[in-house]
């Protein structure tokens, strides 16, 4: 039966009568490549994969791609592959099918003899992995066998090799894997520091990302759970020498990969903020690397761009900034006012959280509006203008004002920090425009509101402020802002003149 494919001679196949009589009847043809190609069309409908399936095709094309040599016949293999892909593509009987027949391992074999280096055949290996993505999304007992055969060594070889085509499929077959069950889900986060999630995060940093898998991944180890901290510091790239040159190197630098888990922690927690209830030990751990980036950067220098930057230590203090202010935009559950509240801000503020942000607003140049007026009060007055820190990226600034006026929302225990700390003034100061910061403006006004909402307090000291002319400003006035007291009550808030 054969010699019927006109082909067949390229494949040396040994396959019997019987099984190639199966192709060419549910084909029509006599050339293995029409056979293939003419399946491959008939399963992509959900009729044509029902019909295959009652056929019982699945098995005996896992037995033809078992006699296929990938060095001479690529084709062929590619089009098997789209052809199981296809067939297991929510059609249960050809998913349990796969399974019984050693699908598994077949695909696996196909992998290797396509190479998992720097050489891979990543064409292959991506048709692969879909392979396998569509077979487990059949339930656990298919999750079961593709773990047991790839956790952990096939799923760290796959995971190095640096290429978006692999890196989205093979993160899709981890992710469905690990939803599915918890068990698998806690032997990936139980390999020691992590060397899967690690792996990937590397690849996709150098060659980024295209689905969503990645961060569905990302978020339930880091956001969900608790291994943010590990997969940071396992992503610390340095060279021996270095290391040996100065063992507190780790301390003072940040690798490109940190950045780029920052940013995607960043994208997640902004996409998710109403859905995920976030840790209080993964905002402290952000927090710390706020700090310690802090220590990093060189506010000499004025940031001429926005996130993400060309340095990894800015894109960091950045990022971690960002994810503060979402995380802090949430309300405690025990009620808002309450500093005994289950509320992230809470903790945040034990370990310094104000105090450093209004330490940093202080230590920033103003705004360049501001500049301009004290330039001017300079040249009339004969004074020395200190200059300052400068934003290391554009938006710094604002994203310093959105975190504090996101903790002052309904909290009155950091509306009195604010306060206490003599922050009031230095937040007054930021309801501008600044060409450096879009939108500062908005966020200077929407936390001088959250700083005055029911707190006596503060709109007394506010009150003071102006009745001392200490908010007689150009940047308010100017910009036809000022702060109305109310002659009754005494009590103050920002307004806008022009809609008066």
């Amino acid at each position: 039966m054969a010699d019927t494919m006109d082909d067949a001679s390229l494949l040396n196949i040994s396959l019997p009568d019987d099984a190639l009589q199966q192709l060419l009847t549910a084909s029509g043809s006599s050339s293995l490549k029409e056979i293939l190609e003419i399946l491959v069309e008939s399963s992509r409908t959900g009729g044509g994969r029902s019909d295959l399936a009652s056929k019982n095709i699945l098995p005996t094309v896992l037995r033809l791609i078992q006699s296929i040599s990938y060095a001479s016949c690529r084709q062929y293999l590619i089009l098997s592959l789209k052809l199981f892909r296809n067939l297991c593509a929510g059609e249960i009987t050809s998913q349990n099918s796969f399974i019984e027949s050693d699908g598994v391992g077949v695909v696996l074999s196909i992998m290797k003899s396509a190479g998992l280096d720097s050489d891979a055949d990543c064409g292959i290996i991506r048709m692969a992995l879909q392979v396998l993505a569509n077979v487990s999304l059949a339930g656990e007992k298919h999750q079961r066998a593709i773990w047991s055969m790839f956790f952990p060594n096939e799923f760290v070889t796959l995971a190095k090799v640096r290429s978006q085509e692999t890196c989205d499929p093979l993160c899709m077959v981890i992710y469905v894997c690990c939803d599915g069950s918890a068990g698998l889900f806690q032997e990936l986060c139980g390999e020691k520091r992590l060397p899967i999630m690690t792996e990937i995060l590397v690849t996709a940093s150098s060659v980024g990302f295209k689905e969503d898998w990645l961060k569905l991944l990302v978020s339930r180890i880091c956001v969900e759970e608790i291994y943010f901290p590990l997969l940071f510091s396992n992503l610390y790239q340095v060279s021996a020498s270095e290391q040996l040159e100065d063992p507190n190197l780790r301390d003072n630098t940040f690798s490109t990969e940190q950045a780029f888990l920052m940013r995607i922690v960043s994208e997640i927690v902004n996409e998710q903020i109403a859905e995920v209830i976030i840790p209080i030990d993964f905002a402290v751990s952000v927090q710390e690397i706020f700090k310690r980036s802090i220590r990093v950067v060189d506010f000499s220098s004025k940031g001429k761009s926005s996130l993400p930057t060309a340095s990894s230590a800015i894109n960091i203090l950045g990022y971690s900034l960002t994810i503060l202010r979402d995380i802090c935009s949430r309300e405690g559950s025990a009620g808002s006012n309450s500093e005994g509240s289950a509320d992230v801000v809470v903790s945040l503020k034990s370990f310094g959280l104000i105090e450093m942000l209004l330490c940093l607003l202080r230590d920033l140049e103003p705004p360049a509006i501001i500049r301009k007026a004290m330039r001017l009060s300079e040249n009339q007055e004969g004074t020395s203008l200190h200059s300052g820190k400068t934003c290391p990226y554009i938006g710094f600034r604002r994203d310093i004002v959105a975190v504090i006026g996101n903790c002052a929302y309904r909290r009155k225990y950091i509306q009195d920090e604010i306060r206490e700390r003599n922050g009031v003034l230095s937040l007054l100061q930021q309801c501008v425009t600044d060409e450096d910061n879009p939108f500062l403006r908005e966020w200077g006004i929407w936390s001088i509101r959250n700083l005055l909402e029911g707190n006596g307090e503060n709109q007394q000291a506010v009150v003071d402020l102006e009745l001392q002319g200490s908010v007689q400003l150009p940047e308010l006035s100017g910009l036809g802002l000022k702060v109305e007291v109310d002659q009754k009550t005494r009590r103050a808030k920002l307004v806008n003149i022009s809609s008066k």
